[in-house]
C-alpha cells in the first residue's frame, strides 16, 4: 500500500476468479505479468508488428496504458519502460516496421517513451 498525493493510504486489487483458494492480486503485480506477456514478450511484439497497422495501433495503445496506469495507480516500474523502448524504439529493425505500418501509432510509442522519461 502506498500514500497518495494527499498522504491518504491507498489500495488497489483486482479480483481474480481462478478457481478455489484463489487471492486477490495487488494491482502492481498484475501489472507487471501483463506488461511481461504482452508488451515485453518478443512473441508477442513480433505477432503484433506482422499484423501491420493494427498490431502497431495495439502496441501504441499498451503504451499509453502504462503512461496510465503511473499516473493513477502508481505504477513506475522502470524496467518495463526500459525494454518497452529497448524493443519498439532502439530496436532499428522494430522501429522501421511500426513507423512503416501505422506512422501515428509510432509517433505516439515515441511521445509516450518521451513523457514517461
Amino acid at each position: 500500500r502506498r500514500r497518495g498525493r494527499e498522504g491518504k493510504l491507498g489500495c488497489s486489487i483486482v479480483e481474480y476468479f481462478g478457481g478455489e483458494g484463489s487471492e486477490p492480486k495487488e494491482i502492481e503485480d498484475v501489472l507487471k505479468l501483463e506488461y511481461r506477456s504482452k508488451l515485453l514478450n518478443p512473441k508477442w511484439a513480433e505477432a503484433m508488428v506482422s499484423q501491420g497497422s493494427g498490431g502497431a495501433f495495439e502496441v501504441s495503445q499498451r503504451m499509453t496504458a502504462l503512461l496510465g496506469w503511473g499516473a493513477t495507480a502508481n505504477f513506475s516500474e522502470n524496467f518495463v519502460w526500459d525494454q518497452a523502448v529497448e524493443t519498439y524504439v532502439e530496436d532499428a529493425e522494430m522501429a522501421d516496421r511500426l513507423r512503416k505500418s501505422n506512422p501515428e501509432a509510432f509517433r505516439n510509442v515515441l511521445r509516450r517513451s518521451i513523457e514517461a522519461a
